[in-house]
Formats: C-alpha cells, sequence, structure tokens
C-alpha cells in the first residue's frame, strides 16, 4: 500500500508546485508580441545595412556594463542605446540598461546581479529604428562581441 500512497502525496505535491509557480515561458500579452515579429525583422535588417558591431563587457567589479559600437562615424554615434538582458527562462530577472555615451564608449548600471548562465541580449537605438541581439555568457566574465546580421 506504501506505494499507491507515495504516488498520491507526489500528484498532491506536484499539482501544488504547477499552481504556486510562474510560468515565465509564457508572454501575458502573445498576440501583440506576434505583430511585432516584422518591426523587430527590419529593425534588424537595417542594422546589418549600417554593418554594425557592439562589444559588451562587465566593469567596475561586475557592476556596470560598458559597450563598444562600431560601424557609425563618431559624430552619428546616438546619445544613449537601451540594452536588454533578457533570461532564458525566468522573465522576472530580466534587466532593462539605458546606456549613456560618453566619448565613443556607452555606459550603464546593472540594476541587480545577474548571476551566471547564458542571457539573450538585445541592443536598440530607438530614434535611428535599428537593433541587434546575441548571446552572452555572463559565467565567463568575459565580454561578448555582436555582429548585426540580417534575420
Amino acid at each position: 500500500m506504501a506505494g499507491p500512497a507515495i504516488v498520491i502525496v507526489a500528484g498532491f505535491v506536484t499539482a501544488w508546485l504547477a499552481i504556486v509557480s510562474n510560468d515565465g515561458l509564457v508572454d501575458d500579452n502573445y498576440y501583440k508580441v506576434g505583430l511585432s515579429v516584422n518591426q523587430e525583422l527590419k529593425q534588424r535588417q537595417l542594422a546589418a545595412e549600417l554593418n554594425l558591431k557592439a562589444s559588451l563587457t562587465l566593469v567596475d567589479n561586475g557592476k556596470d556594463v560598458e559597450l563598444v559600437l562600431s560601424g557609425l562615424p563618431k559624430e552619428a554615434l546616438p546619445d544613449s542605446l537601451q540594452l536588454r538582458l533578457v533570461h532564458p527562462t525566468r522573465k522576472g530577472e530580466d534587466q532593462t540598461i539605458n546606456l549613456v555615451r560618453n566619448g565613443s564608449v556607452f555606459k550603464g548600471p546593472l540594476t541587480g546581479n545577474p548571476g551566471t548562465g547564458r542571457w539573450r541580449i538585445v541592443i536598440e537605438d530607438h530614434l535611428a529604428g535599428w537593433r541587434m541581439d546575441g548571446v552572452w555568457d555572463i559565467q565567463s566574465r568575459s565580454g561578448v562581441t555582436v555582429f548585426a546580421r540580417p534575420q
């Protein structure tokens, strides 16, 4: 009788976990996300046409992010860029960082400790309308270089 009793208890535990945990993989507004796909493709295409490349590194003991953007003349560099760190499974850990230009380098503070693992990164210039994305293995604490390529 112990076998069936263990299965029943395990079923209740599984049901409890399903109820109290957040499913971070499901977007609340999937219809809106679906409509934005064409816009993202145009933004990636523009970044590829501009032949953009971005190098990201952690600085100040991992408290700040520094980005060097190449492919644009210095006078065409924007005043700020938006960097999003997107966790592959936990939406609650995503971060949006406003990177401000100082000379030819963009820098911004991390809002929390990203921990370790692979993160999807999205770099955007909303005014010019371009966007690049890539993957950053933060666990290695080394930088990453993102190349603009059309999708």
